[in-house]
């Protein structure tokens, strides 16, 4: 039990800093839409999808609400599509690194501790990897699609669905995404 509340806690924090990061980029480069919407805070209520939160606490797998974002709002809505996207995947880094660096050199050493860091690190950096896939509604689809062919995009966004439930459910691509995890896991402990 424990374990399982842990976990959400986790969760819920690691969302709501990935949200409101894109929310606070967007806000910065002009666009007003996020703050309109009540997504400018760190209030995991904002942000959380019931079923996502349901999803990723029995699969491991889940989502949360997307914050909106006018990209007319930008002046250059190229650019500030790719900054937005690019937020949540990079407070994600960062929050995983801090919780390295607590991990390292604050001598805490209860199981309970221990185990909520690493928790805290690795579903960081699960969430930054994925994220930065670029198939939507991933973040990654803000950050690289808008450098692909116009009939491409609109295949993506068509078939994005399909295609992430693909790469979730093949073993040689969790494989590979569990290798990149694991590797920059390590780094972040070396």
């Amino acid at each position: 039990m424990i374990e399982f509340i842990l976990l959400a806690v986790i969760i819920l924090l690691s969302i709501s800093i990935h949200e409101f990061s894109h929310a606070k980029a967007a806000d910065i480069l002009g666009d007003p839409t996020p703050r309109q919407a009540g997504r400018l805070t760190l209030n995991p209520i904002a942000h959380i999808d019931p079923l996502g939160l349901l999803a990723f606490l029995i699969i491991r797998i889940g989502w949360a609400k997307p914050v909106p974002i006018n990209p007319y709002n930008f002046k250059n809505p190229n650019r500030g599509m790719m900054l937005t996207g690019l937020a949540g995947p990079a407070s994600n880094l960062f929050l995983a690194w801090i919780l390295a660096i607590i991990l390292k050199n604050v001598p805490i050493r209860t199981d309970i501790w221990l185990m909520a860091l690493q928790t805290g690190i690795f579903i960081n950096l699960a969430l930054m990897i994925f994220n930065l896939l670029p198939i939507p509604p991933l973040d990654g689809s803000r950050i690289y699609t808008q450098y692909l062919p116009y009939e491409w995009q609109i295949n993506l966004e068509r078939y994005g669905f399909f295609i992430l439930i693909g790469i979730l459910i093949f073993p040689p691509t969790q494989e590979l995404l569990f290798l990149i995890i694991n590797s920059i896991y390590r780094l972040l402990m070396f």
